[in-house]
């Protein structure tokens, strides 16, 4: 009789067998200098992103949110805004009252600041010339501090 043979497996299918003791073949990982090259890489994008936002935030140091707007009345809206800005800073923010054309029909600027808070709350009342529709804050810029 003789011995049953082992099945031959193909070295192409499962790839060739390390030598006992030796290193692990390096088909599918990067080599040093490519994972120290996405490092890099990678540390350069989040530096670069950081310094667009800090220049970003020094060109445009005022921000604002509607929080809501409330409709008194066919010559009158209240409006209720945040501003966002440094604390000890001064803006000016101009409130517009809109028909539902979105033509205005009302406008009011408001000295807002030095706050004591990075975010206030301000509502103010916007006479109009007709009835309005919506409100917006239509920018706020820095005026000192």
């Amino acid at each position: 009789m003789s011995e049953p043979q082992q099945p031959a497996v193909p070295t192409d299918r499962y790839g060739s067998a390390r030598p006992a003791g030796g290193p692990a073949p390096r088909g599918g990982t990067l080599g040093r200098g490519a994972r120290v090259a996405i490092a890099v890489a990678l540390a350069a994008a989040v530096a670069l992103t950081a310094w667009f936002a800090m220049l970003q935030q020094r060109s445009d140091p005022v921000a604002h949110d509607v929080v809501g707007f409330d409709v008194l009345g066919p010559e009158e809206v209240a409006v209720t805004f945040q501003v966002h800005m440094p604390v000890g800073t001064t803006a000016t923010c101009t409130v517009e009252a809109l028909a539902p054309s979105y033509a205005q029909v009302g406008t009011l600027d408001v000295p807002v600041g030095p706050a004591e808070t990075r975010t206030s709350a301000y509502e103010v009342t916007v006479g109009t010339s007709q009835e309005a529709t919506s409100a917006v804050v239509a920018g706020c810029t820095a005026t000192g501090g």
